[in-house]
């Protein structure tokens, strides 16, 4: 069966046009007829973001899980990874989190975690696709037996009594710089940061339902840098709207990228001998500066395809400790399945407080080899790389960067589009191989410059 709704990261698409309360109510119902056949217990536990759509969709969701007899935990505005802390620790059959991510405004989503606060199998996606339809509809439970809708935020003063907990080494006189994007995170974030002891100046706390990520947060890490300039704290952090992911800037404003993050967090606790396996995951677009400072501290880096799906699964192969992306997009496997910004956020800053040392002075600690992502707009992404003048360009490139860097060409999972991503270990060489492919896409595909990236101090896709 191929897939109508569901997409790499469950259903996305701008709020009642393309994600419909229909759908929203549709999907409940699909989902609790889901609980009862697998025997799973009949609550389910939900929460959103700030955007305006939130509880219109979130109402209609409630509604289609409790008209077949399952029971609703509402968590009002969370992050997401509070929904699965809540789901994996509760008596919990499924948890839902109605947001977009770094999407904009108009934009909404609904993504299902099963009851170990993992991202359904796409197995079960697929059983809730053709669980949609109306014939679908089994259940039609009446009176006592109808699923009930309740508000409970203890389960998130549990999850900010479990982050409180992870730091005992505390944060007092800590001065931060927090962007909370408006998004889901303007609460929590500056909540445990004060319950730890730190001065926090915050920005990016003010929703209004059409907001979220339109002013700064991660993927917008200019803004935290400038007003960490501004506010003279010694860090910042940035969140982006559902706040699954962080990254950071040093005193000085520069950014500190998911790279940078795993090699400041796994340098340090290998030095203390805690870092075992000495391996950690990154994705192809980790950069080469990065795993040569590893390899230089005799820890491997852990490749996968560009996804946080692909590097939960290597997490759990190889036992690694720590695994992610240049986003900010961080999985430590102690803390949850799920990457979760303000876990991040508090495992860097009780590095910080355990070296004694400002975050500058891990900045230097390695170089960023020059990288670039060119995004090339195509006709058809399919058989992008069957013409000659193509195949000839990446033969070509792949020879040139040959122990000298690196060429990763893919087309977009989602766009007519084909990404080139070429790093070396010089400016010169990245941009004469990704000059001489991209030219070819011109001339073979009618290719067009979509965007280009310098990623060399940035993040990646």
């Amino acid at each position: 069966m191929s897939r109508r709704h569901f997409g790499t990261d469950g259903i996305r698409g701008v709020a009642n046009e393309k994600l419909t309360p229909e759908l929203a109510f549709a999907l409940g119902r699909a989902a609790g007829h889901f609980l009862h056949a697998r025997g799973l217990p009949r609550r389910a536990v939900m929460g959103r973001d700030t955007r305006r759509s939130g509880p219109m969709l979130g109402a209609a969701l409630a509604s289609g899980l409790c008209s077949t007899g399952v029971d609703v935990v509402s968590l009002g505005v969370v992050p997401t990874p509070t929904v699965s802390y809540a789901a994996r620790t509760g008596e919990f059959g499924l948890g839902a989190i109605l947001s977009a991510s770094h999407n904009p405004a108009p934009d909404n989503g609904i993504k299902l975690v099963g009851h170990d606060g993992c991202k359904l199998a796409d197995s079960v996606e697929l059983e809730l696709e053709a669980a949609l339809a109306p014939e679908a509809v089994t259940l039609r439970p009446t009176g006592g037996e109808v699923g009930s809708l309740e508000s409970d935020r203890a389960l998130v003063d549990a999850y900010l009594d479990t982050l409180v907990a992870m730091v005992p080494e505390r944060l007092d006189g800590m001065q931060i710089a927090v962007d909370a994007a408006h998004g889901a995170a303007f609460e929590l974030a500056p909540e445990v940061l004060v319950r730890l002891g730190a001065e926090v100046y915050l920005t990016g706390a003010e929703p209004d339902g059409m907001n979220i990520n339109a002013e700064g947060g991660a993927t917008k890490p200019d803004r935290i840098g400038a007003f960490t300039l501004e506010t003279e704290a010694e860090f910042g952090v940035a969140f982006d709207g559902d706040a699954d992911r962080a990254v950071f800037c040093d005193e000085r404003g520069r950014l500190i990228n998911g790279d940078r993050t795993i090699g400041i967090w796994s340098g340090h606790w290998q030095r203390h001998g805690l870092l075992e396996p000495r391996v950690v995951v990154g994705t192809v677009m980790s950069n080469g500066g990065f795993e040569r400072y590893l390899l230089g501290r005799g820890v491997r880096l852990e490749r996968t395809p560009v996804g946080d799906k692909y590097v939960a699964q290597r997490l759990i192969e190889t036992g690694a400790k720590i695994g992610g992306e240049q986003s900010g997009h961080i999985i430590f496997p102690a803390h949850g399945p799920t990457g979760d910004g303000l876990v991040t956020m508090l495992e860097m800053l009780r590095v910080l407080r355990r070296e004694s040392r400002p975050a500058s002075a891990f900045y230097e600690d390695y170089e960023s080899w020059p990288q670039v992502l060119i995004n090339v707009a195509v006709a058809s992404r399919d058989g992008w790389d069957a013409g000659e003048l193509v195949r000839e360009a990446l033969a070509s490139g792949e020879q040139a960067l040959a122990g000298h860097g690196r060429l990763v060409v893919r087309p977009s999972g989602t766009q007519p589009m084909v990404r080139v991503m070429v790093e070396a270990d010089t400016y010169a060489l990245r941009d004469e191989v990704a000059d001489q492919i991209v030219s070819a896409m011109q001339s073979e595909l009618d290719g067009r410059v979509y965007s280009k990236v310098d990623l060399t101090h940035a993040l990646g896709d």
